[in-house]
């Protein structure tokens, strides 16, 4: 199966700043696609050379067998980009935008396909609202309805999110996941990990241009998270040979962390053989934003994903 993204050993340099440094990345067709990292990593330059809007100074780039340099229009054709920045004609009205944006691709009668993006992105009553009258996560819904105008296979979003309140984030993800359902190839960044958590099947983390990690949602959170147990004893100690250290205790509360579920059974096994009564009990699955903090302090590579379209989400 032709891959929808491939990625291998891309490097681009501003001056003295290293922004990629041979990135490599596969993403299979109909993949919902995590790409993480803090400001700076990496997420925007990465895009805008997948997007073609930025060369790169070694590697390559193709978008369903498609190379974003020596066949870029028809790349361009397979690749809706949802951009961060905020930039509109302020003269014309949503309508009139996403005509003009189906025009670039040659799309002459696609208003029915309008009609459908901006009722999803809950957009109609603007269609005939001037641009600069928005508000900015109604601009921002805009900005994905561009991408989405042509139809292409492959979606890139980057924080497609920000600055859009709850109710309309759900709604455009219920909008997003029929596309992927659909088979539509899906590539986001954000800042919100618990979407991202929600949302992928895989992630890649980036760091200073390069990949830190790169698996299966399921195996990051298995490989780099772990449990936080918080539980109140019938005592103000935990019991000789339990096997853990409290990283917080106070009249008989204590707080434990716990590499895994197998690590949780031989506790509460030690606690019943001390004779140790549980009062209370509440465990905090392992979450992506863990797994973050603990992969951007380290800085180590995770083992990756040696198959393109697993899916662990």
């Amino acid at each position: 199966m032709t891959a929808a993204l491939e990625i291998r050993n891309v490097a681009k340099r501003y001056g003295a700043l290293q922004a990629l440094a041979g990135v490599s990345l596969e993403v299979a067709a109909g993949e919902f696609f995590g790409l993480l990292g803090p400001n700076g990593a990496g997420k925007t330059t990465l895009i805008s050379v997948i997007a073609g809007l930025v060369r790169a100074d070694a590697g390559s780039v193709r978008v369903m067998a498609a190379d974003v340099v020596s066949d870029y229009r028809r790349a361009r054709r397979m690749l809706g980009v949802v951009p961060q920045e905020l930039v509109f004609d302020p003269f014309f009205s949503v309508r009139e935008t996403l005509r003009f944006q189906s025009g670039y691709y040659g799309l002459r009668r696609n208003d029915d396909w309008i009609d459908e993006v901006m009722q999803q992105l809950e957009l109609t009553d603007k269609a005939d609202t001037n641009m600069r009258a928005l508000s900015g996560g109604m601009k921002r819904r805009v900005l994905v309805a561009q991408a989405l105008v042509h139809k292409p296979p492959v979606i890139v979003l980057d924080e497609p999110t920000a600055g859009v309140d709850v109710g309309l984030r759900q709604g455009l993800w219920r909008f997003i996941r029929r596309l992927n359902a659909d088979g539509h190839t899906i590539v986001l960044t954000t800042h919100y990990l618990e979407e991202a958590e929600q949302l992928c099947s895989r992630i890649a983390m980036l760091k200073a241009g390069r990949v830190v990690a790169l698996d299966s949602t399921r195996n990051l959170l298995q490989k780099f998270s772990g449990l936080e147990l918080r539980i109140r004893l019938d005592r103000d100690a935990l019991p000789d040979g339990s096997g853990v250290t409290a990283v917080a205790a106070e009249s008989g509360r204590f707080t434990l962390r716990l590499r895994d579920y197998a690590e949780l059974e031989v506790l509460l096994h030690r606690l019943r053989e001390a004779g140790a009564a549980i009062c209370e009990f509440e465990l905090s699955p392992p979450d992506l934003e863990e797994v973050f903090l603990r992969v951007m302090a380290s800085g180590d590579a995770a083992a990756p994903s040696r198959c393109a379209g697993e899916r662990g989400a």
